[in-house]
């Protein structure tokens, strides 16, 4: 799954990268796995929106572990 902001983009990207300049409010995406982080943080910037009303990082860590546990 794509990220669908640049703001969710740059924080998986920290979080894969320099996982202790993460703000607390992020902590939870350590909890992802290399692999999901890596699919986020390398989707390409252009045509992203800077934020995205709809979603959020919480909301998006809360589904992909709902998916590993069904």
């Amino acid at each position: 799954m794509p990220a669908t902001s640049k703001a969710i983009r740059r924080a998986t990207a920290i979080a894969e990268h320099h996982p202790e300049e993460l703000y607390g409010r992020n902590k939870s995406l350590l909890n992802m796995s290399k692999g999901e982080l890596h699919k986020f943080a390398s989707t390409p910037e252009k045509g992203l929106p800077e934020k995205s009303s709809k979603t959020s990082l919480r909301s998006i860590y809360k589904r992909g572990k709902a998916r590993k546990s069904a």
